[in-house]
């Protein structure tokens, strides 16, 4: 695709991304969670950066930036990288039958996989999970002393399921000093600093727990072994 083409798709996308008919969470609705795995070291992540920008500043989107360390070799050293982002991306394309894992890459739900700088692509497996029914209601609540979660089954949920903390820092700013992307200033969103796992639960009767988190995080209810995540909420 020439630069020019590349450009108009990906205005076209943001357009789809950003609009505010399309930006709004329905009542009750669980967030779409966007996880991209990105590197500071890749020369074609700074557009995929730029797009998970703008898919957190969206209500209806909960989108997480993990930095994966192997491409720290290759001259700039990843500031915000953690070997557990690439354990979870190639956990990821494990579950898919997938042999091969690569940057800029966004997961969305935990089940569709898609090139990261492809905002229309994005878009509309996007708008596809938020046509589909939840079978899983979370509850995240503000208690004033910390927050209350609740996950209840609203369909049929079949097998163990992951209930996750993910803590994140909403905005950074770094210059690259050498590698691909040498002399660039990146903007990064939602980059994620850490993962806690509050329980476990099989879907009977109510999941129940409280934490004393008062920074920007998300709670995930994914299934186990990097299955689907069945619902999200962010902490306010």
């Amino acid at each position: 695709m020439g630069l020019s083409r590349f450009l108009s798709a990906l205005a076209l996308g943001l357009a789809g991304l950003t609009q505010p008919g399309g930006a709004q969470a329905q009542d009750g609705a669980s967030p779409v969670v966007v996880e991209l795995f990105t590197s500071q070291g890749c020369s074609s992540c700074p557009p995929a950066d730029r797009l998970l920008h703008q898919l957190a500043m969206r209500d209806d989107v909960i989108a997480l930036a993990l930095h994966v360390d192997y491409w720290d070799y290759i001259g700039w050293k990843d500031t915000f990288a953690l070997p557990r982002h690439t354990a979870r991306q190639k956990g990821y394309a494990r579950a898919a039958g997938r042999r091969m894992i690569y940057t800029p890459q966004m997961i969305i739900n935990g089940t569709d996989h898609v090139v990261g700088n492809h905002p229309m692509d994005v878009s509309d497996l996007i708008a596809l999970h938020e046509a589909r029914q939840q079978p899983v209601e979370l509850e995240v609540v503000d208690s004033g002393s910390g927050h209350l979660v609740t996950a209840r089954a609203a369909g049929a949920v079949e097998g163990e399921m992951r209930i996750l903390l993910v803590d994140f820092e909403p905005v950074a700013t770094v210059e690259i000093l050498r590698g691909e992307n040498a002399g660039q200033t990146l903007n990064h969103a939602n980059i994620v600093r850490g993962w806690t796992e509050l329980g476990r639960w099989d879907g009977a009767g109510e999941y129940r727990a409280r934490i004393d988190d008062d920074g920007s995080a998300a709670v995930l209810v994914q299934a186990a072994e990097f299955g689907a995540i069945l619902a999200a909420r962010q902490l306010r």
